[in-house]
């Protein structure tokens, strides 16, 4: 048996004749947080109800726990705890009152009432009407209801929208504590690139409904500090382009500014001494990064891959 918690394969959804959702091959391992990021539209919520068996694909097959969603889809959805959009409540009634509601439907010891408010926080809250909570401590009631059933894996949709900051930092620590404490693994949707940054290990970005990204938070910093450029201010810069060209550097002259694309240390001290031995003053060297959410709104924005 793998160690893929979900594993889809050439998942796609057809909408009159457009696919919302095309050829998705997601990977999600046991204990990670997986960051499901991309622009409001691009298809987040379309997969996670696929992935919940609330539609079905038109194409492509569902893979969770190892178990095809298609077959084992009740055995499955019983170690799975969602929250999708706005979780709705009966606001005259308390957290507690909500929460027993849930857990007689799906059968939960009474117990692990308090347990769940307790992980999310809401202990001193928990006999207050919820119509008098805030929309982070809505949220936060959502995800006690997700955790109930005492779940392998946590499916999350948007949950910090329409947050103030101090709520989006609740839930984000809240969301991170998942697989560490509680053994959880956190599937996470936003189109938020900061969300995400700060709080999964894996990130998959989706656009127009294709998967255009999957790999570590690590790979995207790396992908982007490797589309950063250099800027070298020397003497004589039209010769100084011709003497790195020798090299085999991509070099161009802007201002009568060299630019290069980013290349390692030991090839930037190189150039600088083959520079220095053509009897160029180097007056300046400047290493311009490209931001993480730079790259972001490349891949997204015109459709390129990184």
């Amino acid at each position: 048996m793998n160690n893929w918690v979900i594993e889809t394969k050439g998942l796609s959804k057809l909408y009159r004749g457009r696919y919302a959702v095309s050829n998705l091959n997601l990977k999600i391992k046991k204990g990670d947080i997986y960051g499901f990021l991309g622009p409001n539209g691009a298809g987040k919520t379309t997969t996670i109800r696929m992935l919940l068996g609330l539609i079905k694909p038109s194409k492509g097959s569902v893979h969770i726990f190892g178990q095809p969603l298609e077959k084992e889809r009740l055995s499955i959805l019983r170690k799975v705890g969602s929250l999708v959009e706005y979780p709705s409540y009966y606001g005259h009634l308390s957290a507690i009152d909500n929460l027993e509601a849930i857990r007689r439907i799906i059968d939960a010891p009474s117990a692990k009432i308090d347990e769940v408010l307790n992980i999310v926080g809401l202990s001193k809250d928990a006999r207050r009407p919820v119509k008098g909570f805030s929309l982070g401590m809505k949220q936060r009631l959502g995800i006690a209801s997700a955790l109930l059933g005492n779940p392998e894996l946590l499916i999350l949709d948007e949950p910090t929208n329409g947050l103030d900051p101090s709520g989006i930092q609740e839930i984000r620590e809240l969301i991170k504590q998942m697989p560490k404490q509680h053994g959880i693994t956190v599937l996470l949707s936003s189109h938020l690139l900061s969300e995400i940054e700060l709080t999964a290990g894996t990130v998959g970005i989706i656009r127009h409904g294709e998967l255009v990204f999957q790999d570590t938070i690590e790979r995207l910093h790396r992908q982007a500090h490797e589309q950063g450029t250099l800027s070298l201010v020397v003497s004589e810069p039209e010769q100084a382009v011709a003497v790195l060209q020798e090299q085999g550097l991509g070099v161009s002259l802007m201002n009568n500014v060299i630019l290069l694309k980013h290349i390692p240390d030991a090839a930037i001290a190189q150039a600088v001494k083959r520079l220095v031995e053509r009897n160029h003053a180097v007056y300046r060297i400047e290493e311009k990064r490209q931001s993480l959410e730079q790259l972001f709104l490349q891949i997204v924005g015109e459709g390129g891959r990184p």
